[in-house]
């Protein structure tokens, strides 16, 4: 019996093991196969762009000569990246956008966390009609929401002058009329965001805390806000990197006001540096900095919030 054993042991095992390997090898193939147009897309859009900024910011163009046949690419190597760090207008762009995040982000988050509380605390009715009414700003284009604003701001034409007496488009105002542009259009967005979040929340453990005496500004802080904290902070990070690329908002009002130059974000300088002085050079190597720095800036909030969490 004991030698038996194993020969009438082994052929059960071993077929067993055959169709788990062959499905397991199908089910990669599958993935293989669907990741192709992902792996495809990721590489027309972004690596590819991405390759060819980084060649484009070793360059720059140059007559050679007496300039009789024209500007040549010459080989510059860092000189573009050189050029653009010692830049006060990059400088001044830099410190444009710094302010408009600390007016816009903080603002924006606490204003779609604050509406989003509301909604899931019950105390607001007819909550599609309110949620609808705050999300359809984000549904309007940015060109059109800027030139509704531009309107509004005008000293000649719009309210805001002769109700608040405040000049939204004179040099100190400009940086949180552009903040509120940008807060208006967003708010709603991620209001949507944190109140689905907040549909996760266990219901259980918000009645227990009811249960116990806690208020509702009690339970939103110890227990709503915990729990959806992660989709706050990935909120933050994309909300971080839409403020360093500010551009349609500015753009928009340059052409209302003198107070906002062609280089007034860093966006803003990289498209006067290539469509306007023609220096594609300098217009990527500011770009290749602007990615640098957005992904840094994005790299600690991320890891701010691993720890919080």
């Amino acid at each position: 019996m004991s030698v038996l054993a194993p020969e009438r042991t082994t052929p059960r095992e071993a077929p067993r093991n055959v169709p788990v390997t062959a499905r397991a090898r199908k089910k990669d193939f599958a993935g293989a196969v669907l990741a192709v147009p992902f792996a495809i897309l990721l590489l027309c859009t972004v690596l590819v762009p991405v390759a060819y900024a980084l060649y484009l910011s070793l360059f720059t163009e140059r007559l050679q000569g007496l300039g009789f046949s024209g500007p040549e690419n010459v080989f510059v190597w860092l000189g573009n990246y050189l050029s653009v760090i010692v830049d006060s207008a990059f400088h001044a762009s830099l410190g444009n956008v710094a302010l408009f995040a600390l007016i816009h982000i903080p603002s924006m988050l606490i204003g779609s966390l604050v509406l989003a509380l509301l909604l899931d605390s019950g105390v607001v009715r007819l909550k599609q009609m309110w949620s609808l009414a705050v999300f359809v700003p984000y549904a309007v284009p940015v060109v059109i929401g800027g030139l509704i604003w531009a309107y509004l701001y005008s000293p000649t034409i719009g309210p805001i002058k002769g109700l608040f007496g405040i000049d939204a488009l004179s040099d100190g105002a400009i940086l949180p009329s552009i903040a509120n542009i940008a807060t208006w259009q967003w708010v709603g967005y991620n209001m949507i965001i944190f109140y689905t979040a907040l549909q996760a929340v266990p219901r259980e453990i918000v009645e227990a805390a009811r249960a116990d005496g806690a208020g509702g500004f009690r339970t939103a802080w110890s227990i709503k806000i915990p729990v959806i904290r992660p989709t706050i902070f990935v909120a933050a990070v994309f909300t971080v990197i839409g403020s360093l690329q500010v551009f349609t908002e500015p753009m928009v009002l340059k052409g209302f006001t003198g107070t906002v130059t062609s280089t007034w974000s860093p966006s803003m300088y990289v498209y006067e540096a290539a469509f306007v002085a023609g220096d594609n050079g300098r217009a990527a190597a500011a770009s290749v900095l602007l990615a640098v720095i957005c992904a840094l800036l994005s790299a600690v909030v991320m890891r701010f919030s691993t720890r919080r969490s």
